[in-house]
């Protein structure tokens, strides 16, 4: 069974924030794998299904992102899993808006949300690390993160939403490889290839292939350049002593 977490600010004054990108990503899942609506619980929303056949459990925390972990600690003994079991979905200003990286324990790095949970179940647990970007300076992160993502952001935030979703079934069966290559495959798909032979195994599978017409010049071949002479082909005609400079002349309009 996992736990995947969500940290977040509860209310609609919060909802679009950068901040609560983990309860985007929750959101997305539950709406995409059919989870159980919503339900009060451990001082969190939290919602139940199936991800990759196992069970799964949704949280987020309604305790404002300071004290997330005491909602996190509460459901981790109500269900009697390890920190390892636990997958905390979270803003994260070093890496650039769309990164997406996954880290099993380590450090809390300042982030809040973070903190808390350390203090509550210790450092064991995954982080699904969300990329946001960082303001410039120290000083300005607060009001960043808890500022709306900007309409043109809109595009690879529903990207990066959507492939989180794709790639849950994989994280609900331990599988973090897996889980980020499907959410590769949404941020960045793999273009197909036009040369002959020069694209990666695999990458136009599922494609029909674009058969040439006969007699059509293939794709890598290059037209001969408009504004070179129309006898470069013929070198002899011009290097012919016995020609008169009319001739010559002649010759470049045939």
């Amino acid at each position: 069974m996992k736990l995947l977490v969500g940290l977040g600010n509860p209310g609609a004054k919060y909802a679009g924030n950068r901040h609560n990108i983990g309860f985007m990503a929750l959101d997305q899942i539950a709406a995409d794998h059919g989870f159980s609506p919503w339900k009060s619980k451990f001082q969190a929303q939290m919602s139940e299904g199936l991800l990759g056949g196992e069970k799964s459990v949704l949280l987020k925390p309604q305790t404002f992102m300071n004290n997330s972990g005491q909602s996190v600690g509460e459901a981790l003994r109500f269900f009697k899993l390890a920190p390892a079991d636990v997958v905390v979905f979270h803003d994260e200003l070093d890496l650039a808006p769309g990164k997406c990286r996954v880290k099993q324990g380590g450090g809390h790095a300042g982030h809040n949300g973070l903190r808390s949970i350390h203090a509550h179940i210790g450092a064991d647990y995954g982080r699904v690390r969300l990329g946001v970007g960082h303001p410039g300076h120290k000083d300005a992160v607060a009001g960043y993160v808890l500022h709306d993502f900007p309409k043109s952001d809109q595009g690879w935030l529903d990207d990066l939403l959507r492939g989180l979703s794709d790639g849950a079934a994989e994280l609900g069966r331990g599988d973090s490889g897996k889980f980020m290559n499907a959410v590769a495959l949404r941020v960045a798909p793999p273009r197909s290839s036009t040369g002959s032979g020069s694209g990666s195994a695999g990458s136009g599978a599922g494609k029909a292939t674009k058969q040439p017409r006969a007699g059509a010049r293939p794709a890598s071949a290059k037209p001969a350049s408009p504004e070179a002479p129309a006898t470069a082909e013929q070198p002899g005609a011009e290097a012919d002593p016995t020609r008169s400079p009319m001739q010559k002349l002649l010759d470049k309009f045939r």
